[in-house]
């Protein structure tokens, strides 16, 4: 059997400390250190087949160097670009990612908590479902975990999300002051709060602008049966004696299926009814009124999910770091002004 290449090895090939071998195979001190040196022990690296003895190194150090990530739904597009940005920070820190879906299910969320646990992963990084508090209450005294893009009021936790109020707010007070005036909104009937403070921006905007959203504006649908519920939902908002005349959308994929809808119908975009999404996706350019959106900053808040959760895993008993971002509102033709 071929000798497996130890760092040793490297550094007697490249002239240079085992330490230092170390430094950049295991991107430590970047800053510090030759980048010609550092792209000759890379390469040196690469032509003796080095691979990390991960055994070793986890027994040095009592980690694996992996951290979990749990996500609703990582075919979704906003969960896929959180992944991959966060399997890059991770990289960059010489950490491997572990993932998983949950489909907005508690019992297989769990599964996969445990799975995860009893493979030793140093942390987690959560996109938790509904209903799923108590677990990660329980998670507190048993590994560093950092909640992203959803969170639980009652609970003090490592958390990065979006202003989804003051985002949704935005998208409801561009549309007032492009001259729509029934506007309505489709949201997931959720206890989730990160969608509540949607629907809450929403109605607040309205009834601060002397518009307050009349009875079935709110139109609230499962993710269980979504695009049987999202068609329901726009028929009841743009078949009304006053039908709706812009309608916010609380997730891309509620707007997948509205766009659809209004497609088969002929309904023209924004003519007869303006549109604003949360989250961008390149499938609404496809679209010949592109979507107005909101933009979540999904790269920073990776980076930002992965320092605090690497700080924790470093040092017991940090403060607790709650970050919120805005959003930003990306103004596209499905909300032009309106012809007055």
């Amino acid at each position: 059997m071929q000798k497996r290449t130890s760092l040793k090895d490297i550094a007697a090939a490249t002239g240079v400390s085992t330490a230092l071998v170390s430094y950049v195979l295991n991107n430590k001190k970047e800053g510090r250190i030759n980048k010609l040196v550092a792209e000759r022990i890379r390469a040196m690296a690469v032509k003796m087949n080095y691979r990390t003895n991960q055994i070793a190194r986890s027994l040095k150090t009592s980690r694996t160097y992996t951290i979990g990530l749990v996500l609703a739904d990582i075919s979704n597009p906003f969960s896929a670009a959180l992944a991959r940005y966060i399997e890059d920070a991770a990289d960059q820190e010489g950490y491997t990612v572990v993932f998983g879906s949950s489909d907005e299910n508690p019992i297989k969320y769990k599964k996969i908590l445990d799975a995860l646990l009893n493979r030793q992963t140093d942390g987690l990084i959560l996109s938790p479902p509904e209903n799923s508090e108590l677990l990660i209450k329980s998670l507190q005294h048993q590994v560093p975990f950092v909640l992203i893009d959803r969170y639980f009021p009652t609970l003090p936790t490592n958390q990065v999300l979006l202003d989804n109020y003051g985002s949704a707010y935005q998208a409801t007070r561009h549309l007032i002051a492009a001259g729509y005036k029934q506007i309505g909104m489709i949201n997931y009937d959720s206890a989730l709060v990160h969608l509540a403070e949607r629907s809450r921006g929403f109605t607040t905007a309205l009834a601060e602008s002397g518009l307050p959203a009349a009875p079935g504006r709110l139109q609230l649908v499962h993710a269980t049966a979504l695009r049987e519920e999202t068609e329901l939902a726009m028929k009841n908002l743009l078949g009304k004696p006053t039908p709706a005349d812009a309608v916010i959308f609380g997730s891309n994929i509620v707007a997948m299926h509205a766009v659809k809808y209004l497609k088969e119908n002929g309904i023209r975009v924004p003519g007869q009814a303006a549109l604003v999404t949360f989250d961008e996706t390149d499938a609404f350019d496809l679209f010949y009124a592109p979507l107005t959106a909101i933009r979540q900053p999904i790269r920073k808040m990776a980076v930002e999910a992965v320092r605090i959760l690497l700080a924790n895993i470093e040092k017991e008993n940090l403060p607790v770091e709650q970050v919120t971002y805005p959003g930003k509102l990306i103004i596209r033709a499905s909300s032009a002004p309106r012809d007055q």
